[in-house]
């Protein structure tokens, strides 16, 4: 079997579907990745084959594009408080850039399944278009429906596609006592790298160790977060580990706080007693797998719903990065509470399907 992965033109897209890729290609099964710009790069780090669907694509020249034609817009999704008005304007933009290229991609590759996330609903438009059978891969902690539905019109007007077609099924990363009840196939979450692994940390420290990790998106309403540690960080208690440190920090730091570049999540979560991150749906999920209390940032896009989904779940609470103080990351470490709720989260997690068992599903349903 041929299988044909779509994800959108940003790392933290992409890299949600590599377990899958590479569990169908241990069982046999052809496997191409169709994305393009920084996406392309983690594909191929992964040792998976890549297609670039859109050379020269820039994705923060389509956001910038957007945030002038709609202000009001732009503004509310820094804030996070835009819902899928923005989403539809950004990933609509995105997605019509892309279904040329997935689509001349689909006719080359001729694959027998599409497997598509749901900000990359080109790959839906192009297996409608030939009459493939696609599945739609979760990603995202908003509903991945609603995400596709807001996002597929330029995509279908160019390419004469009435509806956006029902997929096959969809594969569900995120657990229920998270996102609540949806359909189709649970899916063990395994996080993995986004890069070249460039840093290193010692397997475990002696004491407890806090990590602060930052946004593979640059970009306005994102930043802050580690300074803001960095600050308050000499009265914790714990060894703070900056992941691909933010610019500005100060050139001298505590002597708790450490830096490492790129780095496995899979690798660093087990070695650590909490987490300080932006909010991004692949840190959210992978802290959850571990166990690992989590303070979020809420920020643009989707991280403001992330973060109050995380309040919600016990595992962790939101702060503004000006409003982190060392009390908080103390409560971080040594709140019953929320250890509790994120061991509960480990565990649930852990029993889900992992991606072998939902690459065989797949391959029988075709």
């Amino acid at each position: 079997m041929r299988v044909l992965f779509v994800s959108a033109p940003l790392l933290g897209h992409v890299l949600p579907l590599v377990p899958l890729a590479e569990a169908l290609r241990r069982a046999g099964h052809e496997v191409l990745i169709g994305t393009a710009a920084d996406a392309v790069t983690a594909g191929r780090t992964r040792k998976l084959p890549v297609a670039d669907v859109a050379p020269g694509l820039s994705f923060a020249r389509v956001a910038r594009r957007m945030m002038l034609r709609h202000p009001l817009v732009a503004r509310a999704e820094l804030a996070g408080t835009a819902g899928t008005r923005g989403v539809a304007l950004l990933f609509g933009a995105v997605n019509e850039r892309l279904v040329d290229g997935v689509a001349a991609l689909t006719d080359r590759f001729r694959p027998d399944l599409v497997v598509y996330e749901p900000l990359a609903v080109a790959g839906a438009v192009a297996a409608a278009r030939r009459g493939i059978p696609a599945v739609r891969h979760e990603n995202n902690l908003f509903d991945g429906a609603v995400l596709a539905a807001a996002t597929a019109g330029p995509a279908l007007r160019r390419h004469r596609v009435a509806t956006l077609p029902d997929p096959v099924t969809a594969v569900q990363l995120a657990p229920p006592e998270l996102v609540g009840e949806r359909p189709g196939i649970p899916m063990r979450h395994l996080p993995c790298a986004a890069g070249e692994t460039t840093g290193a940390f010692p397997v475990r420290p002696q004491r407890p160790r806090i990590a602060v990790s930052r946004s593979t998106v640059d970009g306005p309403g994102g930043g802050g977060i580690m300074r803001a540690v960095v600050a308050v960080a000499a009265d914790v208690r714990a060894d703070i580990l900056l992941v691909r440190p933010e610019p500005g920090l100060p050139a001298r730091l505590p002597d708790n706080v450490f830096t490492t570049g790129w780095v496995p999540l899979d690798a660093l979560m087990p070695t650590l007693d909490a987490v300080v991150h932006h909010g991004g749906a692949g840190t959210v999920l992978g802290a959850l797998a571990a166990g690992v209390p989590q303070l979020v940032v809420p920020g643009p896009g989707d991280r403001r719903h992330n973060a109050t989904v995380v309040e919600r779940s016990g595992a962790g609470w939101a702060v503004s990065a000006p409003a982190i103080t060392a009390d908080q990351l103390h409560r971080l470490l040594s709140d019953y509470g929320l250890r509790t709720s994120a061991g509960r989260f480990r565990a649930s997690i852990a029993a889900r399907p992992h991606p072998d068992e939902v690459a065989t599903r797949l391959a029988a349903a075709v």
